[in-house]
């Protein structure tokens, strides 16, 4: 990816009539899905593995997450057609600030209507609707990807064998909304934010690189820190990791959308399972799709206890532990750990469903 908003070659994208209707009271005129696949869809239209991707990610599965894709992996194309699509808001493809307004007079930029994680949901189902997908055997994803993949257990059990939500809580904590607000205040005192004018040939990319930054600092632990840095400075006298961080931050700059960067922070922040659903610990249990739960032992970001409490809440929840010293995106770093808890979970959700035959 070269630039903000720029789409991988391969990914392909769908564009279906609207309106959209989105939970904030708006609707879209239309809606845009990029999305990717990778195997053959069955007859029956039910041999569907889902993937949903996190905050920055996109629908390039095989770049992001390639060790849960593959023979004899979670998701194996040879048994599985497996799609993974850009999240509504975000600015690989789908639409989102990026996407040329209505008549084509320039970009929605911070126009763009808000979105919830529900609302990316229902965009995915629309897409899968478009595929022929009739059901789901895994939705699984980490971080916001987590969120997608609980919300869809909650929103469309009929669909859904079982999801797996990897590094997330159940509902955004005062903690996480805290550094989402840190993240955007650093964008909103970037200069080219302050002019006003939305030019995605001039993206407030510094204030994108400064939030980046803070980012960074919560998606490892303190210990992975210390192992890999110390106090080690250049001979010019930086501190490596100082020079870490501004090397997130210049890439980030350079590939993402700012204000995508704010639509996705904010529906983040919004996500509450429990939200039009009733008290939390009820709203939980009344979801009975089998559901993973991966715990990070080292997560700053959601602390382990917040994801026991999910895994022990929900209806029909079981909890993992990957272990390892590099916090919140350990599920991406120890890729192969997590391909072998989702594959022992799979394993025991098809054999408790009398369907082990399609897992093997």
């Amino acid at each position: 990816m070269t630039g903000p908003g720029t789409v991988t070659e391969g990914t392909r994208t769908l564009t279906l009539a609207g309106p959209f209707a989105l939970e904030s009271g708006a609707a879209l005129p239309e809606l845009t899905i990029a999305y990717r696949t990778w195997g053959r869809l069955a007859a029956d239209g039910g041999n569907a593995g889902l993937v949903c991707h996190a905050l920055t990610g996109s629908a390039d599965l095989h770049l992001w997450w390639p060790a849960l894709l593959g023979p004899g992996r979670t998701l194996d194309p040879q048994r599985d057609f497996v799609v993974c699509s850009n999240v509504l808001g975000s600015c690989y493809g789908s639409s989102g600030p990026l996407s040329p307004l209505p008549g084509g007079a320039g970009h929605y930029g911070p126009a763009f209507p808000a979105v919830s994680v529900r609302d990316m949901v229902r965009a995915q189902a629309a897409l899968l609707d478009a595929l022929g997908v009739r059901r789901l055997q895994l939705v699984v994803g980490g971080s916001l990807g987590g969120m997608q993949a609980l919300e869809w257990a909650a929103l469309y059990p009929a669909r859904v064998a079982a999801v797996a939500a990897l590094a997330v809580s159940g509902r955004h904590s005062a903690w996480c909304i805290g550094l989402s607000e840190a993240q955007r205040q650093a964008l909103y005192a970037d200069a080219l934010w302050q002019d006003g004018a939305y030019d995605p040939a001039r993206p407030p990319a510094a204030g994108l690189r400064a939030a980046r930054m803070v980012a960074m600092c919560t998606y490892r632990s303190r210990a992975s820190f210390e192992q890999r840095f110390g106090r080690a400075a250049t001979p010019g006298g930086e501190w490596e990791v100082a020079g870490w961080l501004r090397h997130h931050g210049q890439r980030l700059g350079e590939r993402f959308d700012a204000n995508s960067y704010v639509t996705l922070t904010r529906a983040m922040d919004g996500h509450d399972l429990a939200r039009g659903r009733g008290p939390y610990l009820p709203a939980l249990a009344s979801i009975r799709v089998p559901a993973l739960v991966v715990a990070i032992d080292s997560d700053v970001l959601y602390p382990p206890e917040e994801q026991a409490e999910l895994a022990a809440g929900l209806g029909r929840g079981r909890l993992a532990w990957l272990r390892s010293p590099h916090g919140h995106d350990a599920f991406l770093i120890e890729g192969d750990q997590a391909n072998r808890l989702l594959l022992d979970f799979r394993r025991q959700a098809a054999s408790a469903a009398g369907i082990e035959g399609r897992v093997h």
